[in-house]
């Protein structure tokens, strides 16, 4: 459940911050008259995106062990590379980011059409959607309750959702920039742990080229990871009762990098402006 959300929170807050860019942007150049388009590219991209959620998992569900390890492994692999990428690519775009949303807004108005607006939102929107539905998907599969990962991911996106909206509204100003800053360090954990789980997924499959090496430990009899508690520590920090020592080695040389090379990385200016305050500019 803290998996999921986590996920949605982080990518449904910068969903809404995205949707409120433009709306605030519409607003202030007089065509509010146009936030229905863009609301309905938001709503499709949202109900693709769902879509794509249930695809993926009924997919998985429905495949033989052998390749459902591999697909598995794969997509969870996939993840951790999409995850890394998005952190490091929200970090280096927080200074351009709303500028470049307001000049395709610009673009979409000048052609004169409703849909260019409505393609805009849902684009914008949709690759935040389809990113969640793989990172779901990936985290799915180890999972111990398929109600609470939900369920989680269904709080985390009405949590988004909420202070998107108090944001946009001016009710309340959020520090964007350490929420951003600490939902990316807490979200490369979670990186980890599907890097960790993807290799063991593709060995158990046997496609894994190159040998994982000898199991690590066994703390099983301490802590099962098939327990709830330890399906829950799986999901969200990629706990293994017996790894091999290669998913060790991978998970300890990822978390000894990248969060390093995150905070060397200094974010752009700008970036804790809030979306309303952006959309003035």
């Amino acid at each position: 459940m803290g998996y999921s959300f986590l996920i949605t929170l982080r990518e449904g807050l910068e969903a809404a911050l995205i949707l409120a860019i433009i709306l605030g942007y519409l607003a202030r150049t007089g065509h509010r008259q146009h936030w229905r388009p863009v609301w309905f590219g938001a709503g499709a991209a949202g109900g693709a995106s769902l879509a794509a959620a249930v695809a993926l998992h009924l997919l998985a569900v429905e495949l033989p062990g052998r390749l459902q390890e591999a697909i598995e492994g794969i997509g969870m692999l996939l993840a951790t590379a999409i995850l890394t990428w998005m952190v490091f690519w929200m970090r280096a775009q927080s200074r351009t980011v709303g500028a470049n949303l307001r000049a395709r807004v610009d673009a979409a108005l000048s052609t004169g059409s409703a849909a260019a607006l409505a393609l805009l939102a849902f684009t914008s929107v949709g690759r935040e959607g389809l990113e969640t539905a793989l990172f779901l998907f990936a985290g799915g599969s180890t999972a111990d309750s398929e109600a609470l990962y939900w369920a989680g991911a269904a709080a985390g996106v009405g949590t988004a959702s909420v202070i998107g909206a108090a944001v946009y509204s001016g009710s309340h100003r959020i520090p964007l920039r350490t929420f951003f800053t600490v939902t990316s360090l807490m979200l490369m954990v979670l990186a980890a742990g599907l890097l960790t789980n993807g290799l063991k997924e593709l060995h158990e499959a046997n496609i894994l080229f190159g040998n994982l090496g000898p199991r690590a430990w066994d703390t099983y009899e301490l802590l099962p990871d098939n327990s709830s508690f330890g399906r829950f520590l799986a999901t969200l920090v990629g706990y293994d009762a017996s790894p091999f020592l290669g998913q060790v080695v991978a998970y300890v040389a990822y978390l000894a990098v990248m969060p390093v090379l995150y905070l060397l990385t200094g974010p752009g200016e700008g970036s804790t402006a809030q979306p309303r305050a952006a959309a003035r500019a």
